[in-house]
């Protein structure tokens, strides 16, 4: 679900141009970012190489070589469009590209790059992948999204979450795998996602595993209540008793339709976390929890997330609504290899 006071920006519609299966459902603030094919960014000059011809069914495409000529703009180089690739799309050992032009613009220092993408498997179809930088070189505009851009386009992202993710945890106090979940406790994708976030804490017990209130009060008014109950379970239980919370919370997503639902459904989870409902009812009730889920969800807004639920692996922003754990877990450990720290 995308919150509707949020800009359509980030990296969670950079993957879903990047990679189909990222096409899945979320909450969101905005309306979706459109496919890939509606996002190309204008062709390149006629001088530039003709795009490929759609591959045999089982072979790998060929690209078109790339012309010289195409080449005009001083920056970004091919290796740091490269690098900026390989981040987003390296965990996926079938996916293979390549950078066909990079090109000046009628925009001072505005520079147009122009990818194809291809699969080694050759089930689908190349496509053309456009996208422009800014005079920063720190991000790109493709359609209507702007995207952080760079050798390492996580890293300031990340260096967020280290200093200001302050959710309830599990796994390892150290930051060095850090994975931080963005979720509205009345979203239903979050809730499917639970699943394969418990498979993550089996997976990888040295990633320090974060959950971000992210509520969205304009279309879930009893998630904002919900994650005042879950920081007071928090303040007053610790972690362990919070994943209790939420476990059973998620479980009976379907009272927190109506108010009396809502109060009864958060008064039962308290209690399975062993709590006083009295208690922490007194506690959500204060300003200073309400600031707390006020800071969670400027957290999020301020690196561009959009929707939930969102993962956030050292940085790199991952939709997770309906994503196979099996790539979940290709991307965890992929930008664990690119960082240099152990994933389990």
């Amino acid at each position: 679900m995308i919150r509707p006071s949020v800009r359509l920006l980030g990296a969670a519609a950079l993957i879903a141009l990047f990679v189909p299966v990222f096409q899945a459902a979320a909450q969101q603030h905005v309306p979706p970012a459109p496919d890939a094919s509606a996002q190309q960014a204008p062709a390149a000059p006629e001088q530039s190489s003709a795009e490929p011809s759609a591959p045999a069914p089982t072979a790998a495409p060929v690209f078109p070589k790339p012309n010289p000529a195409d080449f005009t703009a001083a920056s970004p180089t091919k290796e740091t469009v490269d690098a900026f690739l390989t981040a987003n799309w390296g965990f996926d050992e079938n996916r293979i590209w390549q950078v066909e032009a990079i090109l000046k613009t009628e925009v001072e220092n505005v520079s147009e790059v122009v990818v194809y993408i291809g699969d080694k498997t050759g089930k689908e179809k190349p496509a053309r992948f456009a996208f422009f930088v800014m005079p920063d070189g720190k991000h790109i505009i493709s359609g209507d999204s702007i995207i952080k851009f760079g050798d390492h386009p996580f890293a300031g992202v990340r260096q967020e979450m280290q200093q200001r993710a302050d959710g309830p945890y599990r796994g390892s106090a150290s930051k060095d795998l850090e994975l931080v979940e963005f979720a509205d406790f009345e979203c239903p994708h979050c809730k499917d996602a639970q699943a394969n976030m418990e498979k993550l804490v089996a997976d990888f017990p040295k990633a320090r595993i974060v959950f971000q209130n992210f509520p969205i009060a304009a279309i879930h008014p009893a998630s904002e209540q919900a994650a005042e109950y879950g920081l007071c379970v928090t303040k007053l239980g610790g972690s362990s008793a919070f994943f209790q919370f939420a476990a059973a919370v998620f479980d009976g997503q379907d009272g927190l339709a109506t108010p009396d639902g809502a109060a009864l459904t958060l008064n039962s989870a308290v209690i399975k976390a062993g709590l006083d409902p009295t208690k922490v009812s007194a506690c959500a009730a204060t300003p200073e929890i309400k600031a707390n889920v006020d800071a969670s969800v400027k957290l999020g807004t301020d690196v561009g997330i959009n929707s939930v639920p969102t993962l956030v692996v050292n940085g790199h922003e991952v939709p997770i609504g309906q994503i196979p754990y099996e790539t979940l877990k290709k991307i965890v450990e992929f930008q664990a290899k690119l960082d240099g720290v152990s994933a389990r």
